[in-house]
C-alpha cells in the first residue's frame, strides 16, 4: 500500500478505547487525552459526544475547564461603571492633516467611479456582442441599460409579452434592424440553441421534424375527442 493510501487508513476506536475515554474524559484535561490516546482533540470530543459523555461538574469549576465563572466576575474592575462617561464624549472628531481636502462631498464621484458613470443615452457592448443603450440613473444598476435592439422593437410594435425575447434572424448582434428582428418564446428559443451547432441542413431537418411530430400529436388529440 502507497504511503498516501496509509495517511487516509482511519483508526477506528476499540471497544476498550470508548470504555477508558468513559472513565477518563469526565475529570481528565484534554492534554492528557490526547496523550493518552494519541489522538487530535476533535477526535476526542466527537467521540464523547456520540457516547454521551460530558465532563464532570467539579471539572467544568476547575481552572482547567478555562472558563469564565460569574462567581469570579473576572474583568469587573476594568469594565465601564453605570454613570461613568467616555472620555471623548461629547466632543466632535476633528481629522488632521490634508483629510479634510480629499473627503468625499456628498452626490460627488471621483476617480474610477466618474470614469465609469455614462450619462442616460450612452451606448456600450457587453461581452456577448450586444448593443445596450443607458435608459436611467436611478435604480438597481442592472436595471439602468437595456439592449438597443429590444428598445427599437418595442418603439414599433410595442412591449415585449411576457415569456418573450426579442432575437436576431441572421444571427448578426450587430444588425439591429426591425426586419432583422423576430418575437419568439423562451421555450422556443431553447429548442432552437439546442440545435445551434448543427450544420445548416441538419437544423432545418429538425426543425421539420418537429412540426410532423407536432402535427401528429394535434391530429391525435382530435381522433381521441371524436
Amino acid at each position: 500500500m502507497s504511503a498516501a493510501k496509509t495517511s487516509r487508513v482511519r483508526n477506528p476506536w476499540s471497544a476498550n478505547d470508548e470504555a477508558r475515554l468513559s472513565d477518563l474524559y469526565p475529570n481528565t484535561p484534554m492534554p492528557e487525552l490526547i496523550k493518552i490516546f494519541s489522538r487530535p482533540h476533535w477526535s476526542i470530543y466527537n467521540k464523547a459526544y456520540s457516547l454521551g459523555i460530558k465532563r464532570s461538574a467539579e471539572y467544568l469549576s476547575s481552572e482547567h475547564a478555562c472558563r469564565l465563572r460569574r462567581d469570579n466576575n473576572p474583568g469587573a474592575a476594568s469594565r465601564f461603571k453605570k454613570g461613568q462617561a467616555s472620555w471623548n464624549k461629547g466632543k466632535s472628531f476633528t481629522a488632521g492633516g490634508r483629510s479634510a481636502e480629499t473627503q468625499f462631498k456628498a452626490g460627488t464621484l471621483n476617480g474610477n467611479a466618474a470614469l465609469l458613470l455614462q450619462p442616460v443615452g450612452a451606448e456600450r457592448i457587453t461581452k456577448d456582442g450586444i448593443r445596450q443603450r443607458k435608459i436611467r440613473d436611478d435604480g438597481p444598476p442592472h436595471r439602468r441599460w437595456k439592449s438597443a435592439h429590444m428598445i427599437l422593437w418595442e418603439e414599433v410594435n410595442g412591449p415585449v409579452p411576457h415569456g418573450h425575447i426579442v432575437v436576431f434572424c441572421d444571427k448578426n448582434a450587430a444588425n439591429i434592424e426591425i426586419s432583422n428582428l423576430e418575437l419568439i418564446t423562451r421555450a422556443e428559443n431553447m429548442r432552437r440553441n439546442t440545435i445551434h451547432r448543427y450544420p445548416s441542413e441538419l437544423k432545418e431537418t429538425i426543425r421539420q421534424l418537429g412540426k410532423l411530430k407536432k402535427a401528429i400529436s394535434e391530429a391525435s388529440n382530435e381522433k381521441q375527442d371524436d
